[in-house]
């Protein structure tokens, strides 16, 4: 019994070895890498925020026939190319529009995205790049265009730009992708790294789990073994 409990021991653990290896590894590289960095928060210029010239804006009634939409919800805020309503109507996609004019806002230069996202960037990094991205990509989370711009510091950074608002809508590195990478290796969801609840993790955890409490077994089958001979030494010694 003790040898069978012994191989399916060494078996199991050799299955899930490597992941537990990864489990490990991915969670020192998580826990060594302050989140803020990962998030890039030091990056983030620090900006007051500008109270809203409520008297100066059209009414929202206005603002929504000027744009076409009946909103459910609409919310106001400042934003780089001035202030904006995003209206949300009942069924279909938010708009948004110039809480000044009800017109959406006109479309944004490489020239334009540059300086805004300069402007929200703290450092002394020159800019490396920009793009104009038709299509999110997936390590934003997000869905549409986006202008995105780079800077030449040493983490790599990206700054993800709204086309409408000039809005940093996300903000990614290479430490972000670094810490992306283990994420997915934690959670063994090498898709998008978004799902921690699927079959292979918990069955996987659960094989892990019987390899501690059958380790623990085992030990213990051990030391009473050895306490045994070693006690049966003791007396033989004593007889002699």
């Amino acid at each position: 019994m003790l040898r069978l409990s012994t191989q399916l021991h060494k078996w199991i653990a050799l299955v899930v070895g490597l992941q537990v290896l990864f489990w490990v590894g991915g969670g020192l590289v998580m826990t060594a890498i302050p989140i803020e960095t990962v998030r890039s928060e030091h990056r983030v210029a620090e900006q007051p925020p500008v109270p809203l010239a409520l008297a100066a804006l059209p009414p929202l009634d206005d603002i929504a026939r000027q744009a076409g939409v009946a909103p459910a919800q609409a919310e106001l805020r400042n934003t780089p190319r001035g202030p904006a309503w995003t209206l949300k109507p009942a069924s279909g996609e938010p708009i948004v529009v110039s809480a000044l004019t009800g017109r959406p806002f006109g479309p944004l230069s490489a020239v334009e995205a540059s300086a805004f996202a300069r402007r929200a960037y703290r450092g002394t990094a020159e800019v490396s790049g920009v793009a104009f991205l038709r299509e999110a990509p997936e390590e934003t989370g997000r869905t549409g265009p986006l202008w995105r711009v780079d800077f030449a510091d040493r983490e790599k950074t990206s700054f993800y730009l709204s086309p409408a608002t000039a809005e940093v809508v996300t903000r990614r590195s290479g430490v972000w992708r670094l810490f992306d990478f283990f994420w997915r290796l934690h959670v063994m969801d090498w898709n998008d790294g978004e799902d921690f609840n699927h079959p292979l993790i918990i069955i996987t955890t659960a094989l892990t789990l019987s390899i501690v409490v059958s380790g623990f077994i085992l030990l213990w089958i051990r030391l009473a073994r050895d306490l045994k001979t070693l006690r049966a030494a003791r007396r033989v010694a004593r007889s002699e």
